[in-house]
């Protein structure tokens, strides 16, 4: 018999297979809305601690990183499982770490006066990546259907996933959009709104994205065959998630390569 733990952690090391979140187009959505939101002050010590090459070249990085022995470590990174049955303040530490765990570390390697510049360039580009993770619902799912990947559902009548289906599928038939134009029209808010939306910290987010995943899974029973009249509903919820990605990515770095917007 398998014992709950050692459930726990091969329930985790599947869901490291295939967990990582938005699809290319999503995170290279994030990452050039936080360009867009630099002051200039922010964008010169970005271009300089990634040698001239854009947010968006390293956004979906550590998707491909993390399958590699050097950087296997962070297939954890990615996500924080939280079944129906737990409250998130209750949720369980994965001792192989967790994106909420991952990117207050990172974050505070990038703030250090005293981290190198090769360090701050691994911590910049884990950064960039994991914000946007943290703002995909199933990246706060199920650790009991391993984060949606065991949730099973039909897209336009064909067999999918719960997971699948938020990466990439409901953008893509959303919007046939460019990156560009994905910020283009979606980054329009007020000055005032922005200032509301980048309030908080990580755990904030996280748990605003946990709150998010429990009401995608309640209104998606398995064997759900999702069509137009789903996208047509989530789409704005996934605008929205992104944009918020993109202005915190952007917060975060100002706050630390920018003091006068402390």
């Amino acid at each position: 018999m398998i014992g709950k733990n050692n459930l726990t952690l091969i329930l985790s090391i599947l869901c490291s297979i295939n967990c990582f979140g938005w699809g290319q187009k999503g995170h290279d959505v994030v990452a050039y809305i936080a360009e867009k939101h630099l002051t200039e002050k922010t964008m010169y010590a970005v271009d300089s601690i990634l040698n001239g090459q854009s947010m968006v070249y390293w956004s979906n990085w550590l998707d491909n990183a993390s399958h590699t022995p050097k950087y296997k470590y962070t297939k954890t990174w990615h996500y924080k499982n939280i079944d129906a049955n737990q409250a998130f303040k209750d949720a369980p530490i994965n001792q192989q770490g967790d994106i909420v765990t991952a990117l207050t570390t990172q974050i505070d390697i990038l703030k250090s006066s005293t981290t190198i510049k090769q360090d701050a360039a691994l911590a910049l580009r884990m950064v960039i990546h994991l914000i946007g993770d943290l703002h995909q619902p199933m990246h706060m799912g199920h650790l009991s259907d391993l984060g949606g990947n065991k949730w099973p559902v039909k897209f336009f009548n064909r067999d999918n996933n719960l997971h699948s289906v938020w990466d990439s599928s409901i953008l893509e038939s959303a919007h046939k959009w460019s990156y560009t134009e994905w910020q283009n029209q979606i980054d329009r808010v007020t000055p005032e709104l922005e200032k509301e939306l980048v309030f908080g910290c990580v755990t904030d987010w996280a748990k605003e994205t946990y709150e998010l995943a429990t009401t995608v899974y309640n209104k998606t029973e398995q064997g759900y065959n999702i069509s137009y009249d789903y996208v047509a509903e989530w789409a704005p919820t996934i605008e929205s998630q992104l944009l918020k990605a993109g202005l915190r990515l952007a917060h975060i770095l100002n706050l630390i390569y920018d003091s006068n917007n402390e």
